[in-house]
């Protein structure tokens, strides 16, 4: 049997009175935790808890215009990247590209469970829209706002900051690396006569 600190198990027989239903939930999650390896051995999931930094950044060239996004997923206590992604998404405009990174990303943090996500754009415009400091206006950008604000439910803490272009580097780079090296999701080559 797994040894819990006495909160938590304080806690878990609050939820769970009855032994055994406690203990088949702890079971769970100790098996959602572990995966094992096509060789059989047992590996760790993702990262848990802790604090996560994300960085994440959309542009598009021409406003609309061929636009892309990236992502960046650090542990700022070793400064160690744990993910990167990058991702073409068609002709749309930078704020949708802004936002559509944002949403990327926290998809790309959910399996590390942080405690507290920090979540770096130089987009000013979204991260006072989500802080309810500028309104939304734009009726395209209603359902991205509440996507991530249901994705954010999913974390314990988030948080949205502004940063300048320069500290962005990282996920700057990767939307112009893949807006020159990956091929336009929606391009359809012309048909042979």
């Amino acid at each position: 049997m797994v040894r819990l600190p006495a909160s938590l198990e304080r806690r878990l027989q609050e939820l769970f009175p009855r032994v055994r239903e406690r203990e088949k939930f702890v079971a769970e999650v100790i098996e959602r935790s572990l995966q094992v390896t096509a060789e059989g051995e047992v590996a760790r999931k993702e990262s848990v808890g802790g604090t996560l930094h994300l960085f994440t950044d959309g542009g598009s060239r021409g406003n609309p215009g061929q636009a892309a996004i990236g992502c960046v997923l650090e542990d700022p206590s070793t400064g160690k990247v744990i993910r990167e992604h990058m991702e073409r998404i068609g002709i749309t405009t930078n704020n949708i590209a802004e936002y559509r990174a944002l949403i990327e990303g926290l998809r790309l943090a959910r399996p590390y469970h942080p405690n507290t996500l920090l979540c770096s754009l130089d987009s000013e415009l979204v991260v006072k829209q989500l802080s309810g400091e500028y309104r939304v206006k734009m009726h395209s950008l209603e359902p991205l706002v509440q996507e991530i604000r249901a994705l954010s439910e999913q974390f314990p803490h988030v948080s949205f900051v502004h940063i300048p272009r320069d500290d962005n580097h990282r996920a700057d780079a990767l939307v112009n690396r893949a807006l020159d090296e990956l091929p336009d999701p929606h391009y359809e080559p012309p048909a042979r006569a």
